[in-house]
């Protein structure tokens, strides 16, 4: 989230204003839907880049267009508009100054772009099965939400329909910041839990934030400030200690013994009974 925020935030301030002209499909499978047709946009000014969890919303009149970058994109400023610019996958031109430029990174083009009514845009898949916003969600509301499935917490913190806008590394940071173990579960936390899970939530969100927004253009993953996420065998720096990493397929989840699992080290492998 506070990448995708700090991103509209830059974006509505280059592109406010800026007419339309086209929306250039570079691979076909990136515009994911058809009606509204990205046609009915056309002549129509930008009004601003929003976000509802980790899309970007492109507003005009006529039509929002979400977008989601998933894990390797990038909606860039393009300056050269290239025929074929690398990772391409979409384009949006406007009658003056550059485009903004859709690309990813990698061969798994899950990247793409939704064309949505703006009066039911957030109604509309697939904004429509969003959770609430982790920013600004309270304590009582996730209590509510904590015990709808009993779930490992950072499960849960990854679940977009449960909690709208955080990933893999917040999740990793939350925990370490709430002295919570990773896959302590959702059931048992009740209220006490579920305010260090805010307090821990608003606090990783507003460094992240406060980091991007010293930026010009969105952070690597390498980049980003935090405690636990990708340091594995670094020292912790809350206390010292080793951070350590259970490995998944797609993601690694990293955590520190002594301040969240009471000093028990995770068996690194997915069938290991972890602490509960």
């Amino acid at each position: 989230m506070p990448e995708v925020e700090a991103h509209a935030e830059r974006l509505t301030e280059q592109f406010a204003g800026h007419v339309l002209t086209k929306l250039q499909l570079l691979k076909f499978t990136a515009l994911k839907t058809a009606l509204p047709a990205p046609d009915d946009a056309y002549g129509s000014a930008l009004q601003r880049v929003g976000r509802r969890g980790k899309y970007l919303l492109v507003e005009f009149e006529p039509v929002v267009f979400a977008v989601h970058l998933m894990q390797g994109g990038r909606l860039l400023v393009d300056e050269k508009q290239a025929a074929k610019p690398r990772g391409g996958q979409a384009r949006f031109v406007f009658a003056e100054g550059p485009a903004l430029l859709l690309t990813e990174a990698g061969t798994e083009r899950r990247a793409g772009i939704w064309a949505l009514p703006p009066g039911d845009a957030l109604t509309t898949p697939p904004l429509d099965v969003l959770g609430p916003e982790a920013a600004t969600i309270t304590a009582p509301e996730l209590v509510e939400r904590l015990e709808l499935k009993n779930q490992r917490i950072h499960g849960f913190l990854r679940d977009q329909r449960m909690i709208a806008g955080l990933g893999r590394r917040l999740a990793n940071e939350i925990c370490h910041r709430a002295q919570l173990s990773p896959f302590a579960m959702t059931g048992r936390l009740g209220l006490d839990g579920a305010e260090r899970l805010v307090a821990a939530i608003g606090a990783a969100i507003d460094d992240g934030l406060a980091y991007e927004r010293s930026r010009p253009d969105m952070s690597s993953s390498k980049d980003r400030p935090g405690g636990v996420h990708h340091r594995a065998g670094e020292p912790c720096p809350v206390c010292g200690d080793e951070v350590r990493a259970v490995e998944y397929s797609g993601y690694t989840v990293n955590y520190c013994a002594t301040c969240q699992t009471g000093g028990k080290v995770l068996a690194d492998n997915t069938t290991s009974k972890f602490l509960k």
